[in-house]
């Protein structure tokens, strides 16, 4: 089963989703509930062979639509209709598969970290992480991406919460999560074309060398698309920069709760 938490601030409150990345779990928004729970329910999820998840749910030809529809199962489970989806790194193509594949259940996406497209640098680790990833101890190679991803002595306390959480997952559960990047480029080249539709927030930190380039070119792609840069942040900025994250994803969530109720209006 699929092990989630919520926080209900009142029935008629909008909910806010959060999906955390590869190797982490729900605890790495722990920068976010107190500020989020003054303005919205909040539901927590641990992905598959996550947290507190259960493991060995996968099957021959899982996909991230597959971990995406396991959301929406826990949507549909609390009976919440719609909500706002704030992912961080891989979560944010598990954000984008749930507002691709059921685009009336999501109001917002705010993708933090926001995994568009791998470039030379990214699909070479991924590559060697591949080729030895029955091999080699999954802690290893998790933490040498850790260290690749997040390098700067500002980003140690993101490098270690998901360091942490990683070693609560199993080898076999790294290895199913690891194959998911097999083939991601056309995948994600699709997703961003399917879902221009659905207001997104890129909200990334102005030190995510990695991943920046790739979201300044799709946010031209549609104005339903936005970007901010979070200064003096790496790739996990909800916990380098929480303040900043929390003020930018919560202000962006409620402009577009306004501006819905103004087209109901």
């Amino acid at each position: 089963m699929i092990h989630y938490r919520t926080y209900v601030k009142a029935e008629e409150a909008p909910w806010v989703t959060f999906i955390h990345g590869a190797g982490g779990s729900s605890s790495v928004w722990f920068k976010q509930i107190r500020e989020y729970r003054k303005h919205y329910n909040i539901l927590l999820v641990d992905l598959r062979g996550h947290g507190k998840s259960e493991r060995g749910r996968w099957k021959k030809g899982d996909s991230f639509a597959d971990i995406s529809k396991e959301v929406i199962d826990v949507l549909d489970e609390l009976q919440v209709p719609q909500t706002h989806v704030v992912g961080m790194s891989l979560g944010t193509i598990v954000a984008q598969t749930m507002a691709d594949n059921f685009p009336s259940r999501v109001k917002s996406l705010v993708l933090g970290g926001a995994i568009i497209r791998l470039d030379v640098r990214t699909k070479f680790l991924l590559f060697v992480g591949n080729v030895s990833k029955r091999i080699v101890p999954y802690m290893l190679l998790y933490k040498l991406l850790a260290y690749i991803i997040m390098p700067r002595k500002e980003h140690e306390e993101s490098r270690m919460v998901f360091v942490n959480e990683a070693k609560k997952m199993c080898q076999k559960e790294f290895v199913k999560w690891f194959s998911l990047t097999h083939l991601i480029n056309p995948y994600l080249s699709r997703l961003q074309m399917s879902t221009t539709s659905i207001p997104t927030l890129f909200l990334m930190g102005d030190e995510d060398y990695l991943f920046i380039p790739p979201v300044e070119k799709v946010v031209k792609m549609s104005k339903t698309f936005e970007y901010i840069a979070i200064k003096n942040a790496g790739h996990v900025c909800n916990i380098d920069q929480p303040d900043e994250f929390n003020r930018i994803s919560i202000d962006y969530i409620a402009k577009i709760e306004q501006q819905n109720a103004a087209v109901l209006v």
